[in-house]
């Protein structure tokens, strides 16, 4: 594979090593939580949910902030220490001797690991216009790869103790760390640096030039009622698979193997085909349309095959995440990529603080009711309105230069 610029693979191997990082932990993490708070599963559950909100609202405030100080010290120094913050998080959290230093990791991690910020804005700074989307479908599979690694390495290496997931994960960012360090190269130029200022460096401030083009407006919208719909998966998959089918941890896992395996595939060979056929609000359309009709078809499965068979259509959904960044990066200039990625970022960190509490509540209350896919019907409605003002209110032309 060819790459615009030799920082693309090391920021790729980057995203992969923080997804694996994320996927390593999560076979152990009950576990874990159960023996240093000394509770039962149901009481970790609530535990692992605000360990989850606490690295949703630091990151929430911390990704217009990481993507500021790359737009004025440059993205290099800004994934360096982010990795190592990375390292430096998940020795705290292997050597937790009580919940509170759990919850101390997840802030760090919250506060430094904005990185897909910063690794969007290095894809941003090398890759022509017309070619962005495609490059931005590379950190999808990037995702899609420590995704399908994570989960099946922590499974491996829980063998040695509920510890030594973040032991390895620890040391996975540290050697990725160094590798920075030593071979990855600056890609924002000199030029197109700015002074980092603190009016900038919140979610509004990050996003003031879109405003003032006035255009992005309704693509904000698009992409927040997208992410919040997609939240549906990571917060009640494992709930709804157990109620619906009755699976196990086991089965469950290569469910979402299936789901990272296919991912990655639609990112690799099919993103830069289709956004060169349908260009890249068509591929977004595309996208969001497959993406909200598997979610609606789930809440109506009666056979655990039929989610593998219904996934191939909602593969295709991961069009619209380098879809949609492609064209909001283009209504920014090369001064404000940073920012801009940090303040996506911060979109989806407030989609993962709320979203997870919307899908849960509404799994459950569907469960008492007799409907337990009503939190895929939510979601779907969600992404397919996010469909809709695409269609509607974001004209072709929205993706020419501003």
């Amino acid at each position: 594979m060819r790459f615009e610029h030799r920082a693309v693979p090391i920021v790729l191997v980057a995203v992969v090593i923080d997804v694996i990082g994320f996927g390593i932990i999560m076979p152990v993490l009950p576990a874990l939580i159960t023996r240093l708070g000394h509770l039962d599963l149901p009481a970790a559950t609530r535990v692992a949910g605000w360990l989850l909100a606490v690295f949703a609202i630091a990151q929430f405030f911390a990704g217009p902030v990481v993507g500021n100080l790359g737009d004025r010290f440059g993205r290099r120094p800004v994934l360096i220490c982010a990795m190592f913050a990375f390292a430096i998080d998940y020795g705290i959290t292997a050597a937790a001797p009580t919940l509170a230093w759990l919850f101390l990791g997840r802030a760090i991690a919250g506060l430094t690991g904005a990185i897909y910020g910063p690794a969007g804005a290095v894809i941003a700074d090398v890759s022509p216009p017309e070619k962005r989307a495609a490059s931005f479908g590379l950190l999808g599979a990037a995702f899609g790869i420590g995704f399908i690694l994570g989960p099946a390495l922590g499974g491996l290496v829980a063998t040695f103790g509920p510890r030594a997931p973040f032991i390895t994960a620890s040391a996975l960012a540290a050697i990725n760390a160094l590798a920075m360090l030593f071979f990855l190269p600056e890609t924002l130029e000199p030029e197109n640096r700015r002074p980092f200022a603190l009016r900038d460096a919140h979610v509004i401030g990050a996003f003031k030039p879109l405003f003032h083009a006035g255009r992005a407006a309704p693509l904000l919208v698009a992409w927040f009622l997208w992410q919040l719909g997609g939240v549906v998966y990571p917060a009640t998959w494992s709930f709804w698979a157990s109620i619906r089918f009755g699976w196990d941890a086991g089965a469950i896992g290569w469910s979402l193997a299936w789901v990272g395996f296919l991912q990655f595939l639609v990112q690799v060979f099919l993103t830069d085909r289709v956004v060169t056929r349908f260009g890249e609000r068509g591929a977004a359309i595309l996208g969001l349309g497959c993406g909200a009709a598997c979610l609606i078809a789930y809440a109506f499965v009666t056979q655990g095959w039929q989610v593998y068979a219904f996934f191939l259509i909602g593969c295709l959904g991961a069009f619209a995440w380098p879809a949609l960044n492609g064209i909001l990066s283009r209504m920014v200039d090369a001064t404000r990529q940073g920012a801009l990625q940090g303040g996506i970022g911060s979109m989806n960190s407030v989609a993962a603080i709320l979203g997870p509490l919307l899908a849960a509540q509404s799994l459950a209350w569907g469960a008492r009711i007799g409907f337990d896919g009503l939190a895929f019907i939510l979601a779907g409605v969600l992404i397919a309105t996010a469909m809709l003002i695409i269609t509607t209110m974001v004209p072709a032309t929205t993706v020419d230069a501003v």
